[in-house]
């Protein structure tokens, strides 16, 4: 479910940060990562962070602000394709695997750290959340709407 929800609500944004001017898209709002740019890099580079980890395999920036794309509709492609990467993973796992540990180092504050596999899948997809809730206060901020996000919507 919450892969599903994670691809549609990705989508939603997408969408809405399409409808912003460059400059309003670019801008620095205050926002951790600075813009609605800036966001949605992080959220595509944490997620092939993760992806790297769960699977073994994919590109996995080694800075947290990395910006892989600087134009919204190469960024958009790449975001379609990591959803769906994502999606094709979590329809894979079993009991077992869920259960089974995970061990990976974090990139800001190297650390290593050994959790269940469904525990890291709990962050990760709560981290996505967390990082779509400040776009989606800062496109309110731009455009006075955004989309709304609600699981029970999806």
């Amino acid at each position: 479910m919450m892969a599903g929800y994670n691809a549609w609500a990705n989508k939603r944004v997408y969408d809405a940060a399409a409808s912003l001017t460059d400059s309003d898209y670019r801008a620095d709002r205050g926002a951790f990562f600075k813009s609605v740019h800036g966001t949605l890099n992080h959220l595509l580079v944490t997620d092939r962070i993760w992806m790297r980890r769960f699977t073994g395999t994919g590109d996995a920036p080694t800075r947290l602000d990395a910006i892989l794309f600087d134009d919204l509709s190469d960024l958009r492609a790449a975001r379609r394709a990591e959803d769906q990467r994502i999606e094709s993973y979590v329809a894979e796992l079993d009991e077992t695997r869920l259960n089974g540990l995970l061990r990976y180092c974090t990139i800001s504050n190297p650390t290593d750290f050994e959790q269940p596999l469904a525990s890291t899948l709990i962050h990760f997809f709560n981290h996505q959340t967390h990082h779509r809730g400040q776009v989606h206060a800062l496109l309110t901020g731009l455009t006075g709407t955004a989309p709304s996000l609600d699981l029970i919507v999806f």
